[in-house]
């Protein structure tokens, strides 16, 4: 093991990115997770720990839970959680090979490197390092490395939940993926931002029947026309603007740093000035909608009976029956609609939890703010509120300021900067020693 955790953490970020553990379209299909679960346990384990690996009912789903007894067992438990599955990715579009993990230019590249490899690998290292040193935090941490987050996490987080709750017993708070990063705002300050709440998400399944025939003769009942006209409408919509209050806060604390006004009633005006974070803040000021598959017809000369299209849909928290009814409205009588989905989550900006996040940033990065913010897509967040675990969104990095970051989740070449990674987990042991 490395002298220095925060160099453990980059060969760590580098060997999880070359265990390709894509999680597909295909939900039946085994899964591939079970490598890096089993990696992540034989590393726990070389460092004392007696780590829990646990399948749910999907072979290769694996999932990897340990405890570190802390000095106070009757404080609440913090969770430390990451996902071993990424999206899948196809390596005629990367400049580098996606399951490379290769080390360039100062950063580490492939698929998970951001979402959410390097938060892992993080975790992996100070967990090590604890064991390994025989430091007691001052309560209990559960480190979990779950499956299935890509999918929703019904054979990862949600199963532990359902099926494993004693594996987090006693735990209330947590941290998690897409926060701790920094932006550079306007005048080049820099804040760090914690996401306290999430969008809901609907997965929806879209199917229209219609009459088959021969494609050379006139058919005014066209499956594949209707459905596509019905995504066409919903792709036109807008939905309403709605401030929640966590994107009020972000774009009151945004206001503060720069000294640039935010008016409440023009919250676009305010996002538009973000730069390149406007695409991820702009899609918390309402809900959102986009077709991701469209599947018809097996030949050319043939009209097909069904179309079927796939929604990802999200609404804002207190929208979610709103949400729903002008979906019905947009697409119409003749369009089915099946769907799965997760609930929004939200917190509160408070408390010692958020005070030692912030004492842990400012050890490493002097002066800078912390902004809360609502995150437009979903985490395990939500599969862990289902045990009143309060979350927060807390992968720390300092990025440099021209790198667009929330365009590598699930982008082509996907890399997080060594430095990033070193700091990070800098700021994760100050945090886990205090917290």
């Amino acid at each position: 093991m490395p002298a220095d955790p925060a160099d453990e953490a980059v060969e760590l970020t580098s060997e999880l990115i070359a265990l390709d553990t894509t999680n597909g379209a295909d939900t039946a299909a085994p899964g591939r997770e079970r490598v890096a679960a089993e990696y992540v346990a034989a590393k726990l384990a070389d460092a004392g720990y007696a780590p829990t690996y646990v399948e749910s009912g999907a072979p290769g789903k694996g999932n990897v839970v340990a405890r570190l007894e802390g000095a106070d067992p009757g404080r609440g438990a913090l969770l430390v959680h990451g996902h071993l599955d990424v999206v899948p990715a196809d390596p005629a579009q990367w400049s580098v090979h996606p399951f490379s993990g290769e080390v360039r230019d100062g950063y580490v590249w492939g698929r998970g490197a951001v979402d959410m490899k390097g938060m892992v690998a993080m975790a992996l290292a100070t967990a090590r390092r604890f064991k390994m040193d025989g430091v007691v935090p001052p309560r209990d941490l559960v480190f979990a490395f779950v499956a299935d987050e890509e999918a929703g996490g019904f054979a990862g987080a949600r199963w532990l939940v359902d099926h494993r709750p004693d594996l987090f017993e006693g735990a209330t708070e947590a941290i998690g993926e897409v926060g701790g990063f920094s932006v550079t705002l306007a005048g080049g300050v820099r804040a760090y931002l914690v996401e306290t709440a999430e969008k809901g998400a609907m997965w929806l399944r879209l199917k229209v029947s219609g009459t088959a025939g021969h494609g050379s003769m006139v058919n005014d009942d066209n499956a594949i026309a209707t459905l596509a006209a019905a995504v066409a409408r919903l792709q036109a919509h807008r939905f309403p603007v709605v401030l929640t209050d966590p994107v009020r806060d972000f774009l009151a604390g945004v206001a503060e740093i720069t000294g640039v006004p935010f008016d409440p009633d023009d919250p676009e005006a305010a996002v538009a000035r973000l730069g390149h974070l406007s695409r991820m803040i702009g899609a918390t000021l309402r809900d959102t909608a986009n077709v991701t598959r469209f599947e018809a017809g097996y030949k050319a000369n043939v009209v097909p009976s069904v179309a079927r299209a796939t929604v990802d849909g999200r609404m804002l928290p207190g929208r979610e029956a709103a949400f729903e009814a002008e979906l019905a409205e947009v697409l119409g009588p003749e369009v089915e609609r099946e769907w799965d989905t997760l609930p929004p989550v939200a917190t509160t900006f408070d408390g010692a939890l958020v005070d030692a996040m912030a004492a842990a940033i400012a050890a490493e990065d002097p002066g800078a703010p912390l902004l809360p913010y609502m995150l437009s897509g979903a985490t395990d967040a939500k599969s862990f509120a289902r045990l009143r675990i309060r979350h927060f969104g807390f992968a720390p990095l300092r990025l440099p300021p021209d790198l667009d970051f929330t365009a590598l989740f699930h982008g082509v070449d996907e890399r997080v900067p060594v430095d990033a990674l070193r700091f990070g987990t800098r700021v994760l042991d100050r945090l886990l020693r205090t917290s």
